[in-house]
């Protein structure tokens, strides 16, 4: 049987009426988000409330937004597919997906994470303004051209390099980046992520950190910055976690490792656990897709929910986008709630 590779995006993926469609819908994304927003207490009450508004009352990629939605989103999505039968062979987040999988893991507790999210969110939202950007080139291209101030972010294919930096640095480094004839495009978000400019949050975070219990990981995880598995060890270092808002995110390297290093024969579905496609996309990059027997299963479309769409055809998008995945995957994953209902009542065979 092919393995499942569950992938877990981060900021740049958020956009309006993200997983509209699942709430209220599907009962395990419902019932994991909303227990997402009760521990975040009152702020999630708010953070309901503008995740569902068509005038939200915060930008959503306001950082107060993007990172808690996106949080909750990708372990409310990872945790249905758990529940309705998907193992995962692996895991592996980006950025803020990381978070996700690392409770999905077992390495933190969805009470411990949320706390530790706050307080990420309220340190990034006091750091300077910022932004970053997606730029069509390797690293090694980029040498010569980036400053101390502006710097790689993530590594995310082999040609499509993320540069974070304060607004005007980045803007000149955009501005010698077209000139040499790159292709840049804007990430949504308002602050530099993973970038220099963020050092004062490391502090008071690695605090945190160190008196928030771990675990280690019982589900396979890598991390997306060491580019290697999650041990004990590893988790249990608060610097490493206090560290992802200003490490660069070594998303690539980490999925070519996971995939060319003995992937099962029958091959891996990478899934997309989060809203859009764009790790999908890079997913579809690796030659172990390209060539087989890889392949690829998004969640959810790639922004059926996004402000240029009928709210109920974005809904509806979503619903069908999720029920073709599920069917998509290895398992018993898209069989009915209540045909699985009566597999649960069976006896387990003796041993």
């Amino acid at each position: 049987m092919e393995a499942v590779l569950l992938m877990f995006p981060g900021q740049g993926s958020q956009h309006p009426r993200m997983a509209w469609g699942l709430y209220g819908e599907e009962p395990g994304f419902t019932a994991a988000m909303d227990k997402v927003f009760a521990a975040f207490g009152e702020a999630g009450a708010e953070l309901r409330r503008d995740w569902l508004s068509e005038r939200p009352r915060v930008p959503l990629d306001h950082v107060t937004r993007s990172q808690p939605l996106l949080f909750a989103i990708d372990y409310a999505l990872g945790r249905t597919l758990l529940e309705r039968g998907v193992r995962p062979w692996v895991m592996l987040g980006h950025s803020i997906g990381e978070m996700a999988a690392a409770v999905l893991a077992g390495v933190f507790t969805l009470a411990d994470a949320v706390a530790l999210v706050r307080q990420r969110v309220r340190l990034l939202a006091a750091s300077p303004p910022g932004g970053m950007l997606a730029v069509s080139a390797g690293v090694a291209a980029l040498e010569g051209l980036l400053t101390e101030d502006v710097v790689v972010a993530a590594e995310n294919a082999p040609r499509q390099t993320i540069v974070a930096g304060p607004s005007e640095p980045l803007a000149e480094v955009e501005r010698a980046l077209r000139a040499e004839g790159f292709t840049c495009a804007p990430v949504p978000t308002l602050i530099a992520f993973h970038s220099p400019s963020l050092a004062a949050t490391v502090p008071p975070a690695v605090e945190s950190f160190a008196g928030t219990p771990v675990g280690a990981p019982r589900i396979p995880l890598y991390s997306g910055y060491a580019a290697r598995p999650m041990t004990l060890e590893l988790a249990a270092d608060p610097g490493y976690w206090a560290r992802h808002p200003v490490a660069p995110v070594r998303f690539w390297p980490a999925l070519d490792e996971i995939l060319s290093t003995g992937s099962p024969e029958d091959g891996v579905v990478c899934v997309e656990a989060g809203p859009g496609q764009g790790l999908s996309t890079i997913a579809r990059r690796h030659r172990a897709v390209r060539k087989g027997p890889g392949r690829v299963v998004p969640l959810l479309p790639a922004r059926a929910g996004g402000p240029e769409a009928n709210p109920e055809a974005g809904r509806a998008a979503d619903r069908a986008a999720f029920a073709t995945a599920l069917t998509a995957l290895p398992g018993d994953a898209g069989r009915d709630e209540a045909d699985r209902h009566v597999d649960d009542q069976r006896p387990a065979p003796l041993a």
